[in-house]
């Protein structure tokens, strides 16, 4: 997961938004969410099939989503290397980052929402911080919290996201139908995929392996329950679907 954005409105009736883009090399074999972890079977989420855990996870009955990021910093030793595709799972169902060696863990940073609120923990193989997202809208990328308002995306997109109107209550309508005017730019917004600003993006590296962004999840939480919908083919608008959470 490479970009995370957030709406927080403690007063409405959905205060969580989340969108997320996951961004990795095509050639990484996943699986589209579902309750795929019997240690775990109350989550949902997309799995990773090389290690076997998740990029965003789901908990339905406790109101709660967790999204990870990679981060910048000081990697982990790899005879003690975990995959970070555990994380998800453990704060969904904790409703926080659970009490772990960190040092384990190669850089990341971890979004938890609940009808607490969301907060945020960014490990840089060093040390841990936590922060609580104030009311409004935030994006998260690989530097961190709205630290690179010279990272393009951050620039051009926040705005975006906070000037659309975002859903009003809960409901099991189409999805351009509850998302409404965060469909768009959560979708891309229509960019080139080769555009500097690309929120979904698409690049050949050297060696010709492709990087790009593979899917994109939108979440939003309330005390109704969870509205969870997801696009595996980004830029194709028919591959959008409502993931079940009942």
């Amino acid at each position: 997961m490479c970009t995370v954005i957030v709406s927080v409105a403690p007063e409405a009736r959905v205060p969580v938004l989340l969108a997320g883009v996951r961004d990795e090399f095509v050639s990484r074999p996943w699986m589209s969410p579902a309750r795929h972890w019997p240690d775990h079977p109350g989550l949902i989420g997309g799995r990773d099939l090389r290690a076997g855990g998740t990029w965003l996870a789901v908990d339905p009955a406790g109101r709660r989503v967790a999204a990870l990021l990679n981060g910048q910093g000081s990697a982990a030793p790899e005879d003690l290397r975990r995959t970070r595709g555990d994380l998800p799972l453990r704060a969904a169902a904790a409703g926080e980052l659970p009490r772990l060696d960190l040092t384990a863990y190669d850089p990341f940073h971890l979004v938890v929402g609940g009808l607490d609120g969301v907060r945020l923990w960014s490990w840089n193989g060093d040390q841990v911080t936590e922060d609580k997202l104030p009311a409004g809208v935030h994006m998260i990328v690989n530097s961190g919290w709205e630290r690179g308002e010279d990272d393009p995306r951050v620039a051009l997109f926040r705005p975006r996201f906070a000037a659309a109107a975002r859903p009003a209550r809960m409901g099991s309508g189409s999805i351009r139908r509850f998302w409404g005017e965060w469909l768009p730019p959560a979708s891309g917004d229509g960019l080139p995929l080769n555009d500097p600003r690309a929120l979904v993006f698409r690049r050949v590296l050297d060696g010709g392996q492709i990087f790009a962004s593979l899917s994109i999840t939108l979440v939003a939480l309330a005390d109704e329950g969870v509205r969870y919908d997801f696009c595996p083919v980004p830029g194709d608008p028919t591959s959008w679907h409502q993931v079940e959470t009942g």
